[in-house]
């Protein structure tokens, strides 16, 4: 479903297609009634409802002379469970830094050098001098927790 959900969420960011969606979940209505609702032009409303279409959070029905479009439901459930899910989901400690994590023990379970984030550069620059690379070992001991495989004492090393 996360694949699915960025082009949803795309269409979403729109604050008229939003506003569209808010007004489709009331009621469903035509091209017409939504541009007199929002003040546009049946044109551009149109091209607002090709995009959520597109992302499949509207459908239209034909009514006589009319579409009228209303909200998939289904598809607004399944991307607020979508991100439900993910808001409860457990951390993953790997792609953390461990400044960030409080209990220590889980840092020491994974041995600090799995943590990804922290590979390339000190993740607090304002503890830094000008460059990562003149960081003192003070500072990489306050950014890190210790000295041993940082990039700056490497980089250090190799000059």
């Amino acid at each position: 479903m996360m694949a699915n959900l960025v082009p949803i969420l795309k269409a979403l960011a729109d604050e008229t297609r939003f506003r569209i969606i808010h007004l489709l979940l009331s009621h469903d209505l035509c091209v017409g009634a939504l541009a007199d609702h929002l003040s546009m032009s049946k044109a551009a409303v149109s091209q607002h409802l090709k995009i959520l279409r597109k992302a499949g959070l509207v459908r239209g029905e034909k009514r006589g002379y009319w579409t009228h479009y209303g909200v998939d439901k289904t598809v607004i459930h399944q991307i607020a469970e979508a991100l439900m899910e993910k808001a409860n989901q457990a951390p993953d400690f790997r792609m953390a830094c461990h400044r960030s994590i409080q209990d220590e023990s889980k840092i020491d379970n994974l041995k600090r050098r799995e943590f990804t984030m922290c590979q390339n550069c000190c993740q607090q620059p304002t503890q830094l001098k000008d460059k990562p690379e003149n960081c003192t070992p003070d500072q990489i001991k306050a950014c890190h927790g210790d000295e041993k495989d940082h990039p700056c004492v490497s980089t250090k090393e190799e000059k």
